[in-house]
């Protein structure tokens, strides 16, 4: 019987299978799924079972499945996709008999507005029609989301979108992996709701700050109406539907979409979230 993370050749599923090694549980009870195999190789060669998975793929999917008694369902990147995906997954978790299904969505999701939630919402009522027992990671946003578009951030002098003063709960990947970890190996996890978020939350400005501290130079905020973001983004080669999305995520964040207070990842991880000034300064190192 094993622990299948799908998506694990993903950022955050490695982190994952990384994490659960690091508690101790046997490679060989490990199952990495994804469609890039060859990524895992060194996984496989510490002992982790390695097997080929499409979430497009339903005999992948079940192929992967067999035998598992938990899985970690990593909510897929093809936005738009995302619902008949992971009911692939679902339905083959269903017909396994797992013993839980713990899926990664999105921070405050029974109340969010964004559009980025909407796949999440579905995917949370299809567990629940499903009647499969499940656990729910509602993560809130990666400070990678942020700290991966330094470089740029230091070119321009400034840090753009259109969040106002909005207080966003930011975590690192590594801590929403080691809350996913934790929740794997536990027992009694079956209708548990986390949500999960930094410990400190920060506004846009006061990412600026940040970076500025970090890099020895005066960054800015440019606090912009959504429609010019938008443009902005899709200027700079992002597709022009995406844009979209990740404009309407930052309106979100100005309604508090992204903050978090209950303090479950901290309690989940064992230790204070990566501060957002810790994630800055590595970055800006790096």
């Amino acid at each position: 019987m094993s622990i299948v993370i799908t998506g694990a050749t993903g950022q955050l599923g490695r982190h994952v299978v990384e994490a659960l090694l690091e508690r101790n549980v046997p490679a060989g009870e490990i199952v990495a799924a994804g469609r890039s195999i060859e990524k895992l190789a060194d996984f496989a060669a510490r002992g982790v079972q390695v097997k080929a998975m499409d979430y497009a793929d339903p005999d992948s999917v079940a192929a992967a499945l067999k035998g598992a008694r938990k899985v970690l369902l990593i909510s897929g990147n093809a936005v738009g996709e995302r619902v008949p995906q992971h009911r692939t997954v679902i339905e083959a978790a269903k017909a396994e008999g797992v013993g839980l299904i713990a899926y990664t969505s999105i921070a405050n999701a029974d109340t969010s507005e964004m559009k980025l939630a909407a796949e999440h919402q579905a995917t949370e009522a299809l567990l629940k029609e499903a009647g499969v027992p499940f656990a729910l990671l509602r993560n809130g946003w990666y400070l990678e989301n942020y700290t991966d578009q330094l470089p740029g951030a230091l070119a321009q002098g400034a840090v753009a979108g259109s969040a106002g003063d909005g207080r966003i709960s930011g975590a690192s990947r590594a801590d929403y992996a080691q809350a996913a970890a934790a929740v794997l190996v536990a027992d009694d996890q079956a209708g548990r709701i986390y949500e999960l978020g930094g410990d400190q939350a920060f506004t846009m400005t006061e990412l600026a700050a940040e970076i500025s501290a970090a890099a020895g130079k005066t960054i800015i905020y440019r606090d912009l109406p959504a429609q010019e973001y938008a443009g902005m983004l899709a200027g700079v080669g992002v597709p022009e539907a995406f844009a979209e999305i990740l404009a309407d995520s930052d309106l979100g964040i100005a309604r508090g979409d992204l903050l978090v207070t209950a303090g479950d990842l901290r309690k989940l991880i064992g230790r204070p979230t990566t501060s957002l000034a810790e994630a800055v300064r590595s970055a800006a190192s790096a």
